[in-house]
């Protein structure tokens, strides 16, 4: 099945768009933005050929915070793409206890299922509500049935109650509607070795169709039993069917997988090694395929992963790239290097971005009626005790703003409630007396921050 044409955003467009949120890290934003290209590229050329185009997985190589999984998550709703994040860690080789590799494609065709759901929802909501309502006069006009609908005064009676539904007058009345009861379907859980969550998911289902839902009768107010009849008449509307066809065809033509941690399944120093690193070599081997292309049982049906693009990413501390099996590393051909960030990169973030830190935090305290402003000083200052506090501890990079910004707010959030309205202005001498015993205090500051 073909997909729906994206917009065709060209590698200079994506890249702006990545830059509203991603500070810096150019050569990692040119080559997703090419990769998602040619995405759409792939699409244009004649059928024979597409098949044989197959995507150029990324390896990312850079430390913790520093914008990796964040460009890849952006990249995935710039192409209204199913993305699904995975630490590569989690798995385990087959035999052992824990994950399979191909659950990460079971999760991906879900979330595509529950994306394309979603979509098709909003295209029949207003006849789902156009139903509900006929369902909500015929609840509050109960007579209806004994009264010939052509009458005249049956039909004034029932426009003049869909008036006052639609005025909200009738929100808090009575009626009594039949909802669906839960399921009494017995539970199974099985405890077996990895690939048995879709069996379970499988035996779950079977018994659910044996023991059919029952339906009960419950009084609800108007505008609870509102929500109800709109979700149970756009479940009716949704073709299922196709939701699942869609879904499968999207996952396979522009699914996204994000593999953080490469480089904890890499075996130290390269070779064959024992203990750990075999297990290691393991989840290597087993990713293989799905990274070379093959098809996968879901609970929806047969996915094909042959062009699902994989962005590999690692710290690659101790482990380097060239210690993966050769085979894997010829299937992530782009290599990225993403830069450390420095104190000016600290303080770009924390006001630039469209969804920036310190405009978060303004918008949330502005609920309480908080004026927060920020000298430049105050964010230069914030961005060079972050900065010092990384050099000195771990280095965690952009998400050690967090931590200190969080530290920066807690008297004024926790205070907020009892002060409003009220302007609090954050200068550099307030960081400084708010930070200053943390940053000077190296156990201190490796506890809290």
């Amino acid at each position: 099945m073909k997909l729906p044409e994206m917009k065709p955003l060209t590698p200079r467009q994506i890249v702006a768009e990545l830059d509203k949120y991603i500070i810096g890290q150019s050569k990692a934003k040119r080559s997703v933005a090419i990769a998602l290209r040619n995405r759409w590229r792939r699409q244009q050329v004649p059928e024979e050929l597409r098949d044989e185009i197959a995507p150029k997985n990324i390896i990312m190589i850079g430390p913790t915070g520093v914008g990796k999984t964040e460009i890849a998550r952006r990249l995935a709703r710039l192409a209204n793409s199913p993305f699904l994040k995975i630490e590569a860690s989690k798995f385990t080789e087959v035999g052992y206890v824990g994950r399979d590799v191909e659950s990460m494609i079971r999760d991906l065709t879900h979330l595509a299922v529950d994306m394309v759901k979603s979509e098709e929802k909003t295209k029949v909501e207003e006849k789902a509500r156009q139903q509900a309502e006929e369902r909500l006069l015929d609840l509050l006009l109960p007579t209806r049935r004994s009264i010939p609908e052509e009458e005249p005064g049956a039909r004034d009676t029932r426009e003049r109650f869909r008036q006052m539904l639609r005025e909200g007058k009738l929100e808090e009345r009575v009626v009594e509607l039949e909802v669906p009861q839960r399921s009494q379907a017995p539970m199974v859980e099985i405890f077996s070795a990895a690939g048995m969550e879709e069996v379970q998911s499988n035996i779950q289902e079977m018994l659910s169709s044996m023991f059919p839902g029952r339906r009960k009768r419950r009084q609800v107010k108007v505008k609870e039993a509102r929500l109800l009849l709109e979700q149970e008449a756009a479940g009716k509307l949704i073709d299922m069917d196709k939701v699942v066809s869609l879904a499968i065809s999207r996952v396979e033509q522009s699914g996204i997988i994000f593999l953080d941690e490469i480089d904890k399944v890499a075996a130290k120093g390269g070779g064959g090694g024992s203990g750990p690193d075999v297990s290691r070599e393991g989840v290597q081997r087993d990713l293989l395929p799905i990274v070379e292309g093959t098809s996968v049982h879901t609970k929806y049906g047969i996915v094909r992963t042959d062009h699902i693009l994989f962005i590999a990413s690692g710290a690659f501390h101790v482990a380097k790239p060239s210690d993966l099996l050769p085979e894997l590393q010829g299937r992530f051909p782009i290599r990225v290097e993403l830069d450390s960030l420095d104190r000016k990169d600290f303080a770009r973030i924390l006001t630039e971005p469209e969804n920036a830190l310190v405009t978060q935090y303004m918008a949330l305290l502005a609920t309480e009626d908080i004026k927060l402003v920020f000298e430049p000083e105050a964010i230069e200052e914030i961005a060079r005790i972050a900065f010092e506090v990384n050099e000195r501890t771990e280095n965690i990079g952009a998400r050690r703003l967090h931590t200190v910004m969080e530290k920066l707010v807690e008297e004024i959030s926790f205070e907020a409630p009892d002060v409003a309205p009220k302007e609090v202005r954050i200068t550099a001498s307030y960081v400084n007396e708010k930070l200053q015993e943390i940053t000077k205090n190296e156990d201190l500051s490796r506890f809290i921050l």
